[in-house]
């Protein structure tokens, strides 16, 4: 709450209320004149309050520092409200020496200014939950559930069981693919080696009497052997792609 001569910083007194236990708050007092300022603090409740310093002179445009400390109180106060006010008086003094009782005395003409200050009792501070950072030292909060929720994707996505079973696969229908090429290209030569023989047949350079004209292992088709293979490579390809 300012006045004329000094700006008093916070404009009330607010103490963390604790039972059995001493607390302390403080005052900032700004000059901002060009004069030597004396003040002198107050308080309804001295034997409740220790203010240390409660007289002194503020040189010009500087400040001082005021600390109010609350003895220990065995009871709280009703709804935690408090009474206590506190009284900062001021004055131009002639220069920076000790402040007397007398240069606050408002009957010798001197003009006195005086500031009220009111008492709050706030929460103490409240310390960090352990049970917070017990789950949080155990990977149960949130940050750790997401990561391992992320790490077992990543192990799903990078599972070396399903990595081998599809290179399987790949390989199998690779090589059905390269069985039934190479019977193609082996059907192929030998239906061109017929068709050379019966054009040598035709044009009067083997005569056989009426006899068979092609000997009977090689007539074109695929053998029995290479038939059950690849139904069996066909039904072990359904069965991995279907699995």
């Amino acid at each position: 709450m300012p006045t004329e001569l000094l700006s008093i910083q916070p404009g009330e007194l607010k103490f963390p209320f604790e039972l059995k236990k001493q607390i302390s708050s403080s005052l900032r007092l700004v000059n901002s004149t060009d004069d030597y300022v004396a003040f002198k603090v107050k308080t309804t409740s001295p034997k409740k309050y220790c203010v240390r310093p409660n007289t002194g002179v503020v040189q010009p445009h500087s400040s001082a520092d005021v600390t109010v400390t609350m003895q220990a109180q065995r009871e709280a106060p009703p709804d935690m409200q408090c009474k206590d006010k506190f009284l900062v008086q001021s004055v131009i003094a002639p220069s920076s020496k000790e402040v007397s009782q007398d240069m606050f005395n408002k009957e010798e003409g001197r003009e006195v200014y005086e500031a009220k200050l009111k008492v709050l009792y706030v929460s103490p501070p409240q310390p960090p939950s352990p049970i917070t950072e017990s789950n949080e030292e155990e990977g149960n909060s949130p940050k750790a559930a997401a990561a391992v929720d992320n790490s077992d994707r990543h192990h799903l996505l990078s599972d070396p069981i399903s990595k081998t079973e599809s290179e399987w696969k790949f390989k199998l229908n690779e090589a059905a693919l390269n069985l039934l090429t190479e019977e193609r290209n082996s059907a192929v030569q030998q239906s061109r080696s017929l068709q050379q023989e019966l054009q040598a047949y035709k044009s009067g350079n083997s005569k056989f009497g009426g006899g068979t004209l092609v000997d009977q292992k090689k007539q074109p088709g695929f053998s029995f052997l290479f038939v059950i293979l690849v139904g069996l490579l066909g039904m072990l390809v359904g069965y991995l792609l279907g699995g």
